[in-house]
């Protein structure tokens, strides 16, 4: 059964008490001037629940990777896709995630019965879906997801300062701060930077 559309755009009226299993998605790294886009589909087991889920915004570095940790162990399903720096920068930012968020659900082994979206847009799914403004906060499965994304995204970032020392990617994850801004501007984009994003393109002439 494909999404459909209500009279809010991009959203449904989809009873939350569907039958089945349920995913949540989410992703992290939309803001960032570099590096890809991490986007999570877990399907908890509602046997097996997991304390202190929340908007992995709102948690520390140390609690992140610990419920990070207990959902890999615990969760049915974990998928993460990813959509990289160059298809951002072809297809723009949102439907580049989108695409990474689609490809996370059906790349979950078991197929869900509904999957629940943080944010006011859908990917194309099969799947009856809704999305969820603040689900992060609202919706366990969906904080599951905030959490794996973020951890997942933050590793990366780790990664890539080894390869990229100059700028810095371990402290602000690629994001616009003070500190990359001067870095770009003294080292230029490196091969992981968003061409089409303002401050890398305006560097670029």
């Amino acid at each position: 059964m494909p999404s459909r559309k209500s009279s809010r755009p991009e959203q449904l009226a989809l009873a939350w008490e569907v039958e089945g299993l349920l995913a949540g998605v989410d992703e992290a790294g939309r803001g960032p001037l570099a590096g890809p886009v991490a986007a999570a589909a877990v399907i908890l087991d509602d046997t097996r629940p997991i304390a202190g889920l929340t908007d992995s915004k709102a948690l520390s570095a140390r609690a992140r990777q610990r419920l990070h940790d207990e959902i890999c162990a615990q969760a049915l399903c974990v998928e993460v896709a990813w959509a990289s720096p160059q298809e951002i920068d072809e297809l723009n930012i949102l439907q580049a995630t989108l695409q990474a968020m689609g490809q996370a659900v059906r790349s979950l082994r078991l197929t869900p019965a509904q999957v629940l979206i943080d944010g006011n847009r859908l990917p194309k799914l099969s799947v009856p879906a809704q999305a969820i403004v603040k689900g992060d906060l609202l919706v366990p499965a969906i904080s599951a997801a905030s959490i794996v994304a973020k951890v997942r995204r933050d590793a990366w970032c780790l990664e890539a300062d080894q390869q990229y020392p100059q700028y810095g990617f371990a402290v602000h994850k690629g994001y616009p701060t003070q500190a990359h801004l001067e870095a770009l501007r003294r080292h230029g984009p490196s091969p992981v930077h968003r061409r089409s994003f303002a401050p890398v393109r305006h560097l670029l002439g």
